[in-house]
């Protein structure tokens, strides 16, 4: 079971004291490793160039090793609550850089965030009143609500299950190794279970 998203750093630490094992896809198997073999392996495959170009690797003074993608803890005592911050990145994701009322696709410097119910009218900051919208759109619907400005919202705002940068990066073919680890129908990109 995926439990969370580590930097290397961490990764390395939790490897080099014991506490974790690399588990790496090979030809539709899964291979375990500790922190030797994993550089034993990491020498091999420079030595042979078996590396591809979404490897990442970290260069020491007496070696170079590749970055893990997954890793399985040996021991773990609780699993971690699962807690997705409410920003402006993670809202910005959720809704794919896309005015919730016109539907364009928008950089983010070119957005802003609404609050569906006006916080004059009581709107609370919350993953179920903000929303993505682009200036224009912003703008138009002002202080009121969708309804009062004669504007209907895309989709209706959810809290995500998991982190929207997590579910972004599962999309990219660097970390397609995840989708082994992770249950994709839990839910889609729109928030339905």
């Amino acid at each position: 079971m995926a439990v969370h998203v580590i930097p290397a750093r961490r990764a390395f630490c939790l490897l080099y004291k014991q506490m974790a094992e690399v588990i790496n896809v090979e030809g539709g198997s899964f291979m375990t490793y500790d922190f030797p073999t994993w550089m034993e392996l990491s020498d091999l495959k420079l030595e042979l160039q078996e590396h591809d170009e979404h490897d990442d690797w970290v260069r020491s003074v007496n070696y170079r090793i590749q970055v893990p993608r997954v890793i399985r803890l040996v021991n773990y005592s609780k699993y971690p609550k699962q807690v997705v911050k409410l920003n402006r990145k993670n809202i910005f994701l959720r809704d794919e850089n896309s005015c919730q009322y016109c539907g364009k696709h928008f950089g983010s410097q070119n957005l802003s965030l609404d609050h569906v119910v006006p916080r004059s009218r009581g709107g609370g900051m919350s993953w179920e009143n903000i929303v993505c919208a682009c200036l224009r759109c912003n703008v138009k619907k002002g202080g009121r609500t969708p309804r009062e400005a004669g504007m209907k919202l895309r989709r209706k705002p959810f809290r995500p299950k998991r982190n929207p940068g997590f579910a972004h990066q599962l999309n990219s073919d660097k970390y397609a190794c995840w989708r082994n680890f992770i249950d994709l129908g839990v839910e889609s990109s729109h928030g339905k279970s």
